[in-house]
């Protein structure tokens, strides 16, 4: 019997592990520093420290489940490989044209992401399909073989192959794939057709690039972490996070790894579901605060927003329509402002700007020792007494307050003629108040009320600045779980083994083909369960969910329903338009019922069992909960905290503010008048008075 599993984050500053004995739901956690040019070396470590000190054998091991923010960072830093693209002649420029659409209006200076590909490796092919996939003209194979050899020559070590209209009928694009098997053998093929089988030339195009330009990248980081892991005796399969939640084998993954680009913070996601649940809070607002950026995700009764659009590398950090649109479902997270590391300046306009930069893993910030001279976040709240130096990670890990306060006072407080005190309280309440006002807008565009929500907040940083940003936005409920540092490694733990096949249906659904819907959707069907019985799971424990994309005749978005079985099985075009029009109402409050409605798309989930996890970590000890006392600034000046060992918590336990709740991979600030409670799942439930 192999009873232990492990979940591995890699995020931008800390990779993370969580140690879980399924059979009484004992969880061990553990931090270590990225390693960024080598991620696996630090998962490896990681993994290696945690077993050793927990005394279990590797072959005890039964899987790994792994998140990772390679593939986002691939794209955000141009580290991928030379990529070349072949589309329909005389539409090699889409990459590069985009669509009409600005994120800026009015500025004429505005900046769009440089395209992947450049222009000398985008290359036409004569063929064409009509907007019903009938061939129009048949692919020139003499032209296309030239091409393939041109980009070949050219340096391209992968290809993305994206013709117009192949969503509908791929036969021109696979017979281009053939053509490079034959001309450029070692390229790297990726076919929109099979990866995003949607409408939309432009959005297709850039997935299509996007998993090209990583896959080679992402292979090869594959197979030296299975080498790694092999090497060290643990031979279970190794699955990986999607950004919608599901995990799969790591042999599916590398075939689609612009699907793991949100996996880390969809395993908070995850994560934070599973807390909601056990403390009583259907809706809550996940808050993540890492050491990069920090998140903000919905979560109603129990289930979070998802979406079929996602953008990636913007050129403006917080303006949609400034990066690369990407077709591949994901739980539907916004960026909402920094990370522990992210830099703290002051602006031309003499105003503190924090982020989008961050001092990583590497240099780290100042106070880390490792060459950061930059303040940060985590330097603030260091100075601030929210951090104790000494304790850090454990005490693994000794901050250097002097160097805190000196990054802080040469590049804050001296421009702005401040103490080092008061530039880390300025950076403190700057992070917290930009925060607040995007978690607040964001609600405010789903026609949600924030203040309907209990925030949950993961990520290191996340329970030290909650408190602070659940009270700006007047939020009731702040329940904070053990192990928040860790929690997005924990979240995948939680997920079930999942995949979502996506098809392009374009019709009216007055006129849709009850029988070519019906043979659609079986063979999507058939082809996830084929795809998660090879990870394991039993045909009968198959769960399958059905998605429909619909608009009203006319309009150029569409809404996704979730669509029965049943309805499916009967043909029933006025329960799907119900549904349809079910979800619009829901989101907009109007229907326009004279209107008729077409279908765009259908997305199948399939997905095995969902696992039960208690969430009581080891160790809670019980005992003396005080640790001493320590200087913490609230706004008027520092005061006398109470330190809390949060390990010592037992359920009914109760904590009265001014407080700093301290464990390994986190602190919780809770502030004056503030009381925190202690749940039997150990969450501190928090009120404000």
């Amino acid at each position: 019997m192999t009873p232990w599993q492990i979940g591995v984050d890699i995020g931008g500053t800390f990779t993370d592990f969580v140690l879980l004995d399924s059979r009484d739901g004992r969880l061990f956690n553990g931090k270590l520093l990225t390693t960024p040019h080598a991620p696996e070396q630090a998962v490896l470590e990681g993994i290696r420290q945690l077993l050793a000190t927990h005394g279990v054998a590797p072959t005890e091991v039964s899987h790994v489940i792994h998140g990772t923010t390679l593939v986002a960072n691939a794209l955000i830093e141009r580290r991928g490989v030379p990529t070349g693209f072949l589309t329909t002649e005389g539409f090699r420029d889409i990459p590069e044209i985009g669509t009409e659409l600005r994120h800026d209006t009015y500025d004429l200076f505005m900046r769009r992401p440089e395209p992947l590909v450049p222009r000398r490796l985008r290359l036409g092919v004569p063929e064409r399909l009509r907007a019903d996939g009938a061939v129009v003209t048949p692919l020139e194979e003499d032209a296309a073989r030239a091409a393939i050899r041109a980009l070949r020559d050219g340096g391209a070590q992968a290809l993305a192959i994206c013709l117009l209209h192949a969503f509908l009928n791929p036969v021109h694009e696979r017979r281009l794939a053939e053509l490079a098997r034959e001309e450029a053998p070692d390229l790297t093929l990726c076919l929109s057709s099979d990866l995003v089988p949607e409408i939309g030339e432009y959005e297709r195009g850039t997935t299509t690039i996007c998993n090209a330009y990583v896959q080679p990248v992402f292979e090869r980081y594959l197979a030296r972490l299975r080498g790694g892991l092999r090497d060290a005796g643990l031979t279970g399969p190794l699955f990986l996070m999607l950004s919608d939640g599901g995990t799969v084998r790591d042999d599916v993954a590398a075939k689609h790894p612009i699907r793991l680009v949100q996996s880390g913070p969809a395993g908070g996601v995850q994560a934070t579901r599973i807390v909601g649940q056990a403390a009583g809070a259907r809706d809550v607002l996940c808050f993540d605060m890492g050491g990069t950026t920090a998140k903000a995700a919905l979560i109603d009764q129990g289930e979070p927003q998802r979406s079929l659009d996602f953008e990636v590398s913007r050129v403006d950090r917080f303006r949609k329509g400034s990066g690369f649109p990407l077709k591949v479902p994901v739980v539907e997270m916004i960026e909402i402002g920094a990370g522990g590391g992210s830099i703290a300046r002051v602006d031309r306009l003499g105003l503190i700007k924090v982020g989008p930069d961050s001092a990583s893993s590497d240099p780290g910030p100042a106070c880390y020792g490792l060459g950061g001279t930059w303040p940060t976040v985590t330097d603030a709240d260091l100075l601030l007494g929210y951090l104790a130096p000494d304790s850090f990670l454990g005490g693994d890990m000794a901050l250097d307050v002097a160097a805190a306060e000196r990054a802080l006072l040469d590049h804050i407080g001296k421009p702005l003629g401040l103490s080092a005190v008061e530039a880390a309280w300025a950076v403190h309440e700057t992070v917290n108040g930009t925060m607040a006002q995007a978690a607040a807008i964001h609600a405010l565009e789903k026609a949600r009320r924030i203040e309907d929500y209990a925030m949950v907040p993961i990520g290191g940083a996340g329970p030290v600045h909650a408190c602070a940003i659940a009270m700006k936005l007047g939020l009731p409920t702040l329940v904070s779980p053990p192990g928040a540092g860790v929690a997005s490694a924990f979240g995948f733990l939680a997920a079930p083994i999942a995949f979502a096949h996506l098809r392009a249906m374009v019709a009216p659904l007055a006129t849709l083909d009850r029988g070519e819907l019906r043979a659609m959707i079986g063979a999507m069907e058939a082809e996830g369960r084929a795809m998660v019985a090879e990870a394991g799971v039993a045909d009968s424990d198959v769960t399958i969910r059905i998605l429909a994309a619909l608009r009203y005749a006319g309009q150029g978005y569409q809404v996704e329903a979730a669509i029965s079985a049943d309805a499916i099985a009967q043909g029933d075009r006025d329960a799907i338009r119900r549904a349809f029009e079910a979800e619009y109402r829901r989101l907009y409050g109007r229907i326009e019922s004279g209107l008729p409605v077409e279908t765009v798309g259908w997305r199948v989930i399939v997905s095995g069992p969902t696992p039960s996890l208690r969430l009581a970590p080891a160790g809670q000890r019980g005992g003396a909960t005080r640790k001493g006392m320590r200087h913490a600034w609230f706004g008027d000046g520092f005061v006398e905290a109470a330190v809390i060992d949060r390990t010592a918590l037992r359920p009914g336990d109760t904590v009265s503010g001014p407080a700093l709740v301290e464990e390994r991979e986190s602190t919780l600030v809770l502030p004056p008048g503030a009381t925190a409670t202690c749940d039997v799942g150990l969450n501190l439930v928090v009120r404000f008075s």
